[in-house]
């Protein structure tokens, strides 16, 4: 991916180093979290419930640094935040006719505060709707780069985008009524809409990838990274990695085949109208 004459963004907090004050809340993990503990729990050989139940407490708190720290990964991040802000103020206007409202990136370590709850490592990546912020642990980074070679970069500029596509969804309104259809049905019923929620969320991160690709900024070997990237964390791999079967009624975020048929959708038309979930 060619990402070093993309715009930095002035909408990153570099926050690692430090510790968010907790008061041993439950977090509130969105826009893939949870599965992405079982992804993250994988790569570092540990049980994904260990993991989970370390998202009780919460360190004491500290000072927040507010500007990025002077290195690669918090370059790349501004790089490609910047360059998700530039594509949906364009789509926004384009093709809703509105102001696209840019959401802040927290870079953390160890763990983070924020208006959702305290969250660990091992939530990886979430949006917070409350304070309007994705929040990343560089930590992360560096498991996606071990498991997918040098080539990775598009496909950890997809999970920031991913979670750039939950804000999107926040902006119109969609995760606020589908919380809202959530709140009064059953499991299964709440399970089916977290899954529209995150293939949404796929799509519109490649909405946002097929704006890379016109500009010549990723190749085909960016793209199949990426989509390798969307199988491996379809809930039916992850079951059965972590299971050993699959329990379809227990799907949260959608199988690899719908993972990657969503994100290639965007990736393929660039218009969000296509990533209606809802509707089909």
């Amino acid at each position: 991916m060619k990402w070093d004459d993309l715009r930095r963004s002035r909408n990153v907090e570099d926050r690692r180093g430090t510790w968010g004050g907790g008061l041993g809340r439950g977090v509130s993990i969105g826009g893939g979290g949870i599965i992405l503990v079982l992804l993250a729990s994988l790569l570092l050989g540990v049980n994904p419930l260990e993991v989970l139940g370390g998202l009780q407490g919460a360190p004491p708190s500290a000072q927040v640094q507010e500007n990025p720290a002077d290195d690669r990964t918090a370059d790349f991040v501004s790089a490609v935040l910047g360059d998700t802000e530039d594509t949906w103020n364009t789509i926004f206007q384009r093709q809703l006719g509105a102001d696209y409202q840019e959401p802040r990136l927290v870079l953390f370590s160890g763990g983070v505060e924020s208006a959702c709850g305290f969250a660990q490592t091992a939530s990886g990546p979430f949006y917070c709707p409350l304070d309007q912020r994705v929040y990343l642990d560089t930590a992360f980074f560096r498991q996606i780069q071990a498991a997918a070679g040098p080539d990775a970069d598009f496909a950890r500029a997809y999970a920031i985008a991913h979670e750039v596509g939950h804000h999107v969804q926040h902006l119109l309104g969609i995760s606020d009524q589908a919380q809202r259809q959530m709140a009064r049905s059953s499991t299964g019923t709440r399970n089916a809409i977290s899954v529209r929620l995150e293939l949404q969320a796929d799509c519109l991160a490649g909405v946002w990838g097929h704006y890379t690709a016109q500009r010549g900024l990723i190749n085909n070997t960016d793209l199949q990274s990426a989509l390798n990237t969307a199988a491996q964390i379809g809930d039916d791999y992850l079951q059965k990695q972590s299971r050993g079967y699959v329990v379809p009624d227990a799907f949260t975020h959608g199988s690899s085949e719908e993972r990657v048929s969503w994100f290639r959708r965007g990736l393929q038309s660039g218009d969000i109208r296509q990533c209606d979930t809802f509707g089909r």
